[in-house]
């Protein structure tokens, strides 16, 4: 198994500086000084921006580096095809002297609360910074300080500064899709080049006649046949359980022997609070991670609890906490992701610990430092782990298939990819598990259709 070559690009250290004469010629205004301010971050026009706070430093503060923020302001992630396409988007727009394409870093400096008001951006607008970078470096193995410093918002004396560090270094990652949806028991291929795909997993989606999370603290549990086909009587084509819950679902992944080597399995029923249709936050439904543990068993490994969240900006959205299980069944598990996704348009769930231990720019440098137990969650996962991307609500267009990122510190086996293709089926399927009960659940998850696919499955 060979790795896709990934470049990350990192920005923190955040200051903000607002000499005294920039305040008072603010007028009426909204300063910095009694308000709080926030960035926003843009790698070129084609990745979503990320928003972090600014702290701000006294306006005679020494031209030294400020004390490091304890948290990055923005961590992006690109693909040699992201890179090539950003390159070709700047070409005709912004080359160096070399003749070489660059890419824009855009950050705006804002005061006030973040958020929007009709569709605007609440806050005021300070000023804003446009570095160019030059991607090529970083891309070929090289570690790249591209900016440490402070740089000015705006033009003439007076004006405030922004101090920020930004870097790139090689991040390279596994990439798995899936050739179809997880509840279709389909194909799971290892992207190589971007280009070139080879089978390396199948998926066996089934329900199971039980369901309860009783023995998910257990150290071991029996290794179940993926043949197995008990159904509840519950289910019915077209209908939910009744009691309005959803259960028993499980994918189990298979290596090409056909052994098992990853189990998601839905350990607590998605049920729908009482006097709703939604599964809350406070009930949430829950799989189990499970790995090969002695001949014959599974162990735990992680758990993914998911609900869905009421209203919003973007509406409706799937709630989700993933934590890493200890190996000792008494001790809790530690918490890796807690985020939401929208239930229409889909996202992307990450697990991304690249700031558990402290800001890795904090010196100015793109290497992360490692970090013992006590910082960390876990000594074997720091830095970017992985990210899925998630259908939205009719799982029907773009991006219906999941497609897993795994970072290459994570994998020293098949199996170790094949418990996260095990993720990223489990947080897909909660999608659907979440859905309002007044909904029906996509054909693909129905009684009848899944029962004739199955039985002519031939794992």
């Amino acid at each position: 198994m060979d790795p896709c070559p990934f470049v990350r690009v990192l920005v923190g250290n955040l200051a903000l500086k607002v000499p005294a004469a920039a305040r008072s010629a603010g007028g009426a205004g909204v300063h910095p000084s009694a308000h709080p301010c926030f960035a926003t971050v843009r790698l070129h026009n084609h990745l979503s921006s990320q928003t972090s706070s600014v702290p701000l430093v006294p306006a005679d503060h020494a031209a030294d580096a400020p004390a490091a923020s304890t948290a990055l302001a923005a961590g992006f992630h690109l693909s040699k095809a992201d890179i090539d396409r950003l390159a070709r988007k700047s070409q005709s727009l912004f080359s160096s002297a070399s003749g070489s394409a660059t890419t824009k870093l855009k950050v705006r400096i804002y005061s006030g609360r973040r958020g929007r008001s009709c569709g605007v951006r609440s806050g005021r607008l300070l000023g804003k910074v446009s570095l160019p970078l030059d991607l090529k470096a970083a891309a070929e193995g090289k570690a790249v300080v591209f900016h440490s410093g402070w740089v000015g918002l705006g033009k003439g004396a007076g004006k405030a500064q922004l101090y920020l560090t930004v870097t790139a270094e090689t991040d390279p990652k596994f990439v798995f899709e899936f050739d179809g949806k997880p509840e279709h028991s389909p194909q799971v291929f290892q992207v190589q080049n971007n280009r070139a795909r080879q089978p390396v997993f199948t998926c066996s989606f089934s329900r199971r006649r039980h369901s309860g999370d009783s023995n998910w603290r257990s150290n071991s549990m029996p290794l179940e046949s993926s043949s197995a086909r008990n159904w509840p009587s519950s289910f019915a084509p077209g209908r939910e359980g009744l009691g309005k819950e959803r259960k028993g679902w499980s994918v189990t992944v298979h290596d090409l022997s056909g052994s098992p080597v990853a189990l998601a399995s839905m350990v607590t029923p998605f049920v729908a609070s009482p006097g709703t249709d939604r599964v809350s936050r406070s009930n949430p439904g829950a799989w189990l991670i499970l790995r090969p543990g002695v001949v014959g068993t599974w162990e735990p490994w992680a758990r993914l609890e998911a609900w869905r969240e009421r209203g919003g900006p973007s509406g409706d959205g799937l709630g989700h906490r993933f934590e890493l299980l200890s190996t000792n069944p008494s001790d809790p598990g530690v918490c890796l992701a807690e985020s939401t996704i929208s239930a229409s348009r889909g996202g992307k769930f990450t697990v991304d610990l690249t700031s558990a231990c402290g800001n890795p720019l904090a010196r100015t440098t793109s290497s992360l430092r490692p970090c013992g137990e006590s910082t960390t969650p876990s000594s074997d996962y720091v830095g970017f782990v992985m990210s899925s991307t998630i259908a939205g609500e009719g799982r029907s267009g773009v991006g219906v298939r999941p497609k897993v990122e795994v970072g290459e510190r994570h994998v020293r086996c098949a199996d170790d990819a094949a418990a996260f293709v095990a993720v990223a089926a489990a947080v897909d399927l909660s999608m659907e598990a979440c859905r309002l009960f007044s909904n029906k659940l996509q054909r693909g998850l129905s009684f009848s259709n899944l029962l004739r696919r199955q039985s002519s499955s031939p794992i």
